[in-house]
């Protein structure tokens, strides 16, 4: 298989740069592209291209953006690579630079992501959701950086409290309550099965339960 080279993106990224009023040209000062737009002061562009989305290339447009008013990057058109990942989209927008993605054998060019100053929208519930956790949750259990061992979440915690007001046998959720207040929608649900009900309204620990209890093998 023939190895693909950037400069096959060249005429499709020209085109579009031609479009928006620039002059582009090719290999200028060790950039893939730049192109200017008369005026005083000069309206100065450069683009840079890859076969795909990738680290360097994002650098390389880091590297750029002091020197010129605009950056656009550009990649191969693929159906499930980075260049189609909404992230990839996201980033190029927060630092500010064009993404446009090119069909070779055609010369279509789709921008992905417009190049301006970028102010992500608040996501409100997640924010409060991380808030909420953060609060909730006792300590720091849970090593960052992911592990096989589930993550020790405030719910989990809350959970565990109510298996150990059960250690020593049934009890009552309002029993339970003065231990963890929550306890009545814990045993109720049941998330990780640990509870069951012996006799209306009274919880005991399942195996499962006693097993959370005594901790990691």
């Amino acid at each position: 298989m023939a190895r693909f080279r950037e400069s096959s993106l060249y005429a499709a990224v020209k085109a579009h740069l031609l479009g928006l009023g620039l002059d582009p040209k090719g290999e200028v000062m060790g950039c893939d592209v730049v192109a200017i737009r008369a005026g005083d002061p000069p309206f100065l562009v450069i683009a840079e291209m890859k076969a795909g989305f990738t680290l360097e290339l994002v650098l390389q447009g880091v590297d750029r953006a002091p020197c010129c008013d605009e950056v656009w990057l550009a990649v191969r058109m693929t159906r499930s690579g980075r260049d189609r990942d909404r992230r990839a989209h996201r980033l190029c927008r927060m630092l500010g630079f064009g993404l446009l993605a090119v069909t070779v054998s055609t010369g279509r060019v789709e921008v992905l992501a417009e190049p301006a100053p970028y102010r992500p929208r608040r996501n409100l519930p997640r924010r409060a959701g991380l808030l909420k956790e953060h609060r909730r949750r006792q300590g720091d259990p849970t090593p960052g950086g992911g592990n096989r061992r589930p993550v020790m979440t405030a719910y989990r915690q809350a959970a565990l409290r109510c298996a150990e007001a059960l250690r020593d046998g049934p009890r009552r959720p309002r029993e339970v309550k003065a231990l963890e207040p929550d306890a009545p929608a814990i045993l109720l649900r049941n998330v990780y099965g640990w509870f069951e009900r012996v006799e209306r309204g009274v919880y005991d620990l399942t195996a499962k339960g006693r097993a959370a209890l005594a901790g990691p093998a």
